[in-house]
């Protein structure tokens, strides 16, 4: 029977006016974050089954290499280029400039004007910003629009700012809000949290006159004023603690919300010039709690995507074309405020809503983009959700009691992570339901998932066993951004969630190990790494230590990290780490809502790859996306492709 099935499906896939005859149309689903062990789980309670009809109809299921490290941006820019980070150059969230010893972003740099006509307080700049993409090498895309196959790609990760080619895009992962940070979310309250030093959220204290209050929304800085400060919008309130209710007031738009209710997309102008010059952006407020403390909150103010100050799309029109057919959205390229759940802003039942709203506009810009691809004779469409990634990362102690914050989660949300998948399943069966017979459907992720329960300092860890030194008289507990090192006696360093570097003579600005002593150095390291144990409990923390000389192909290669930790599940380097810091032990628990990760070693975390054909290739990887897409439409791949076509079975030499 199953040889049957497979030759009907052969059969149909060769038949006219099938996939392989005729014109071409393929639709790739990209899920951030699925996990094949939650998704067979999730399938065998019964709440997958579109899944399981495409399936049950011949498609074919199997876990999908990632990338080394399995990080969001260097996974999608293996699946974007057919290459990995030895040749596109992301290599971690976090890169380090050898020149300078500081992190920097991987995937983009914004570089603003630095010459200006000076006219009292103000000045013009002579030079228009710049902002671009840092990935190397060419987007499948691309090539499909220069052989004329219309193509849309929304939201892929690492594509900000978007590639510049006949492709509709929308720029994912890596876009800024409107103050070019990855999402500030704004508290106003006349209750303030004690604690101030936030990431990714300001609080604003407020005072009720009568029930009145005043505040503002920050955005960008005004580059046309000596010092470059903040442009602000005002925020007016008048508050009714009986009815439960306020009155807002935020730039020319009023609005009045229930206890518990969120508003509608804000549209707000922060003025740079009177009269001459504006920057337009769009947010949306929150009346968390009237009473005893006034709780407002505001996201971040995205980049209006009808009046783009950054460029988020190609062409410059399809903002605005999305915004006419399903209305305003999260531009953000992290939609789900991760930050305000963090923070204290949003609890666990509000971070859910929030989400929700993030997943509900997405699953309505589907529909849009199912349309458009519908009337297609031939095309491509890749469309991309954020929400199982975010989702586990923030809710996975909620169902998990190994978690060290699992007591004080709110565990009626422990069933979240489940729900997603669920409604993913539901928006995948609209698409079953609206392409045609002759569309190849393909639904991956990037990576797999795992529990984040114990965190390790890498750079406590060089510094312990003598490769790394902190400068004498320096706190090491001020150490921060990688300043304050002796870099005369440091040999090793770490920057980004997996990243170790030798301190290399002739490429970091201080290096002192030589290049013909690196391969040794580098060899103690992976030793010494992969026999690291755990105090709390005796366990390896590290599975493997990833040469990048011996996992990456292409000339940037030996620009990135020498050595990839790999981390066993349960374990990951420590944000603080990743920034340069050297805190004083190497093991700590993870006390953060953020519980859930992937940044481990990657055969820990599998993607998954579904097909409506049979997969040939042995091993199936994200580098493989590329070529076979281009092959489906009889393009041949180029050289550089490191990866394979899915399609076709494994050749002598081949990755």
């Amino acid at each position: 029977m199953r040889r049957l099935t497979f030759l009907v499906l052969l059969f149909i896939l060769v038949a006219p006016g099938s996939i392989l005859a005729g014109e071409t149309k393929v639709l790739v689903l990209g899920f951030d974050g699925m996990d094949p062990v939650l998704l067979d789980e999730y399938r065998q309670a019964g709440l997958m089954p579109n899944f399981d009809r495409f399936i049950a109809g011949g498609a074919e299921l199997q876990p999908f290499g990632t990338s080394i490290p399995p990080q969001s941006p260097v996974a999608w820019s293996n699946f974007i280029t057919g290459r990995d980070p030895g040749a596109h150059g992301i290599f971690d969230f976090i890169h380090r400039d050898p020149a300078t010893m500081l992190p920097k972003s991987s995937t983009s740099e914004a570089k603003g004007a630095t010459r200006f006509w000076q006219f009292g307080s103000w000045k013009i700049p002579r030079e228009s910003a710049d902002i671009h993409n840092l990935r190397q090498g060419t987007a499948f895309w691309e090539i499909l629009t220069d052989h004329g196959i219309e193509s849309t790609i929304f939201r892929v990760p690492a594509n900000f700012p978007p590639v510049e080619c006949e492709a509709h895009s929308l720029s994912g992962m890596g876009t800024p809000d409107i103050t070019g940070n990855y999402g500030i979310s704004t508290l106003i309250t006349d209750d303030p949290p004690l604690n101030r030093d936030l990431g990714g959220g300001r609080v604003v204290s407020v005072w009720l006159d009568d029930g009145l209050f005043t505040a503002d929304l920050i955005g960008p800085r005004n580059s046309y004023r000596e010092g470059d400060p903040e442009t602000t919008v005002p925020v007016e309130g008048r508050v009714d603690r009986e009815t439960h209710t306020a009155w807002l007031k935020v730039g020319d738009t009023e609005l009045v919300l229930n206890q518990g209710e969120w508003s509608q997309w804000v549209t707000v102008e922060f003025e740079l010039v009177p009269n001459i010059q504006k920057i337009s952006g769009t947010c949306r407020l929150y009346l968390m709690s009237t009473d005893p403390a006034l709780r407002i909150y505001a996201t971040p103010v995205q980049i209006d995507p009808r009046n783009p100050v950054m460029p988020i799309s190609t062409p410059d029109s399809y903002s605005r074309d999305i915004v006419d057919e399903t209305g305003y959205f999260y531009t953000q390229g992290l939609p789900d405020d991760t930050s305000g759940l963090e923070n204290g802003f949003l609890s666990d039942d509000d971070y859910v809503q929030q989400s929700e709203l993030v997943l509900s506009e997405r699953v309505q810009q589907l529909g849009a983009e199912l349309d458009r691809f519908a009337t297609l004779d031939e095309g491509f469409l890749f469309f991309y959700f954020n929400s199982p990634d975010q989702t586990c990362h923030m809710v996975w102690r909620n169902m998990d009691d190994t978690s060290p914050t699992h007591e004080e989660a709110d565990h009626q949300h422990a069933d979240r992570i489940a729900q997603v998948y669920a409604e993913l399943d539901q928006a995948f069966g609209t698409v079953l339901e609206q392409v045609d017979e002759k569309t190849m459907v393909m639904v991956m992720s990037d990576h797999g998932f795992a529990p984040w329960n114990r965190a390790i300092h890498v750079n406590a860890w060089l510094r312990d066993n003598g490769y790394l030194v902190v400068k004498e008289g320096v706190d090491q507990s001020s150490v921060d951004m990688l300043q304050g090192i002796d870099w005369s006696r440091t040999k090793a360093y770490a920057v980004g969630i997996n990243g170790l570097y030798v301190n290399l003579k002739g490429r970091e600005r201080d290096g002192i190990v030589e290049p013909a002593d690196k391969d040794a150095l580098l060899a103690e390291l992976k030793t010494k790494l992969e026999a690291v144990v755990d105090p709390q409990n005796g366990k390896r923390a590290i599975k493997v230590a990833d040469r990048a000389d011996q996992v990456y192909h292409g000339p940037l290669r030996d620009t990135g990290p020498d050595i990839i930790v790999g981390y066993h599940r349960g374990w990951r380097g420590s944000n603080e780490s990743a920034l340069g810091k050297v805190p004083d032990t190497v093991f700590m628990d993870n006390m953060l809502k953020w519980s859930g990760d992937h940044c481990i070693a990657s055969d820990e975390v599998p993607g998954i790859i579904m097909v409506n054909r049979p997969i040939l290739r042995e091993d199936p990887a994200l580098v493989d996306m590329a070529p076979t897409i281009l092959n489906l439409f009889g393009i041949t791949p180029p050289e550089e492709m490191v990866g394979g076509d899915l399609f076709a079975p494994r050749v002598k030499g081949d990755r």
